[in-house]
């Protein structure tokens, strides 16, 4: 069930990290409160309804249940960010875009929400089928300390990011926005995985030192004279019923192989040997640094894919039909399109990629007990036990790992012909080889995709396709790109309004709409480098001399303050004042700022 919750857990935090800041919500927060409490009430009943069947009292039962409700969580989850626009709520929780991980972190506790109902609907029958009775609380607690560590490193690593944006370093946050910067965070995140990570999830996981006695004597043994070092651990899973063991941490020290009590009671010293090696081989063959290569790999393709595969959908026509057709918000559909190819090439990725790799390296594991002992033997033996005791099948297999069956006979095949074990290495080998030309080659390629040219087709098609539908007498091409300069800065693209609004300048450079909205974003763009005080003056002065509207000279007033001119801002902005008596409140805190205040290129005017 581990790796099936890493993939479910991966999946949830990917919907969660879809940026939808700036977007804003169709329906009233009361709506989206209404299908929140349906959504979770529909999940409710579904997952009392398939935990109270009766082949659910078998282990086997209980899990496939676990991972059908895991599904369904997901579905509920995505259709609630996406549909019932939550994920817009959730994003006012990050400060403006300052700290997005307490909107991710809102969102991976709704996602929670979800499991917690699960887990108090199966909780009779994990009594029945596990043999140990626990409160509400102690279960729900059991079980999120049991998922804690596929999110940890996530979390961790979203706080640090987040704390070195905010703390706005000059040299820190400038290497983070580049490709190298990302490697050496990933590389400096991995070294601190390694360190601190593996005695965190000991703890987590409720795991007691062996005690001290003839086994764990033996084993401590065993691996000395293998020249390897770990500490024996007893691993609780599922109250310690279920046959299986695992090793965590690299270095010395920081190592530790867990067995189950389930295992060591049913298997002779042998076989534990046997298990013991398996999980060395895992170690000597750098199993668990490959893993977190492997994810990392992946997370560097969908880092270079994402901006290029969201232009190469919208530059398509049927997108902007969709847009046009008003059948979901604009921004709702982007948001799907940005997300839907990346969710899918992680799920073919982990399902098909990754698990290809784990059910590989578990058989290049099994065959280490060839270097230790000289044949396989004992470990066909360990399988055959746990195939006896538990009761599964011994053909069943899933997408990480081979079926005990496959793993027997593998092993078999080894004793007739030994040279299987050496081409099982070049197989990894090869494959890993295989792996990384493929993934440098794929961002190769992706880096030769024409971006800015398909950015360009999305913006003139949204212009053709969505604004064209909505504008009413617009006769020229440059009240087009106005309006979508209109557009894009409303939605805090600020970079491609300034874009859209300089296109338009270059067809109606004396619109005084147009002048006043561009002045007004060079005077209060979130991103200091686009600011430009003074050009804006000279765009709100030619603008207030053709049109003296009441925003149009308070945006010259700002331009005015901006400059140090503050009699001649608090001149005009009176003058609008007078204009529009209707908004005074407005007009009066801005008189009161321009006295009080001084501007400068970082000065946020959302306060």
């Amino acid at each position: 069930m581990i790796y099936t919750n890493l993939l479910v857990f991966l999946t949830a935090i990917f919907l969660i990290s879809i940026d939808s800041s700036g977007s804003s919500s169709s329906r009233a927060p009361g709506v989206s409160l209404l299908v929140l409490a349906g959504s979770l009430s529909a999940y409710w009943f579904l997952a009392v309804r398939l935990f109270s069947k009766a082949t659910t009292l078998s282990s086997s039962g209980y899990f496939s249940t676990e991972k059908k409700l895991l599904i369904l969580a997901l579905v509920f989850f995505s259709g609630l960010l996406f549909v019932g626009d939550i994920s817009v709520y959730l994003s006012r929780l990050s400060f403006d875009g300052q700290l997005p991980i307490l909107a991710n972190l809102a969102g991976l506790a709704l996602f929670v929400l979800f499991l917690c109902l699960m887990w108090l609907a199966a909780r009779k029958k994990y009594t029945a089928v596990f043999g140990k009775q626990y409160s509400r609380w102690s279960f729900i607690l059991l079980n999120i300390r049991l998922n804690l560590p596929i999110v940890l490193p996530w979390i961790t690593l979203s706080i640090f990011y987040d704390l070195i944006n905010l703390a706005a370093l000059p040299g820190i946050s400038g290497l983070l926005d580049t490709t190298w910067g990302d490697l050496f965070f990933f590389g400096l995140f991995l070294v601190l995985v390694i360190l601190f990570f593996p005695p965190l999830v000991r703890r987590l996981w409720g795991c007691t030192k062996l005690p001290e006695g003839p086994l764990r004597s033996h084993l401590e043994g065993f691996c000395s004279r293998q020249d390897f070092s770990a500490e024996f651990y007893v691993w609780p899973l599922f109250e310690g019923r279920v046959l299986t063991a695992a090793v965590m941490g690299l270095l010395p020290g920081l190592r530790y192989i867990m067995l189950t009590p389930a295992l060591m009671q049913s298997m002779s010293t042998a076989e534990l040997e046997a298990v013991t090696a398996h999980e060395i081989g895992h170690v000597k063959k750098y199993h668990l640094l490959l893993y977190v290569l492997l994810i990392g790999g992946f997370s560097i393709f969908a880092g270079f894919l994402a901006e290029p595969i969201l232009y190469f959908f919208l530059s398509m026509d049927w997108v902007f039909s969709l847009m046009a057709a008003d059948i979901i918000s604009a921004e709702t559909l982007i948001m799907i399109i940005g997300a839907l190819p990346l969710l899918i090439l992680l799920l073919l990725y982990f399902r098909f990629i990754f698990g290809y790799f784990i059910r590989n390296f578990e058989r290049q594991a099994d065959l280490y007990a060839f270097k230790v002992f000289g044949t396989g033997r004992s470990l066909i033996a360990a399988f055959q036990t746990i195939v006896q005791t538990s009761g599964q099948p011994a053909d069943r297999h899933n997408w990480h790992h081979f079926g005990i069956a496959e793993r027997i006979a593998h092993l078999e095949a080894c004793e007739q012909e030994p040279d299987l074990i050496a081409g099982q290495d070049r197989k990894i080998r090869r494959s890993l080889t295989a792996y990384v030309l493929a993934l440098a080659l794929a961002i190769g390629l992706i880096q030769q995709m024409p971006a800015e040219q398909l950015a360009r087709t999305y913006e003139g098609k949204y212009i053709e396709l969505v604004l064209m539908k909505n504008i009413q007498g617009v006769e020229d091409e440059g009240d087009w790109f106005r309006l979508f300069g209109d557009l894009l800065f409303s939605r805090q693209l600020e970079d491609k309004a300034l874009s859209a609004y300089q296109k338009a300048l270059e067809i109606k450079d004396s619109d005084p709409e147009l002048l006043n909205n561009l002045a007004w974003l060079l005077l209060t763009a979130r991103e200091p480098s686009l600011r430009d005080p003074t050009r804006a003056l000279e765009l709100a002065r030619a603008a207030a001399e053709t049109r003296p509207l009441p925003h149009v000279l308070d945006t010259l007033a700002t331009a005015y303050w901006a400059n140090g001119y503050v009699e001649e801002a608090l001149q005009a902005e009176r003058e609008a004042l007078r204009a529009d008596p209707h908004q005074s409140s407005y007009y009066r805190l801005q008189l009161q700022r321009f006295e009080a205040e001084d501007y400068s290129t970082d000065f946020n005017f959302s306060n």
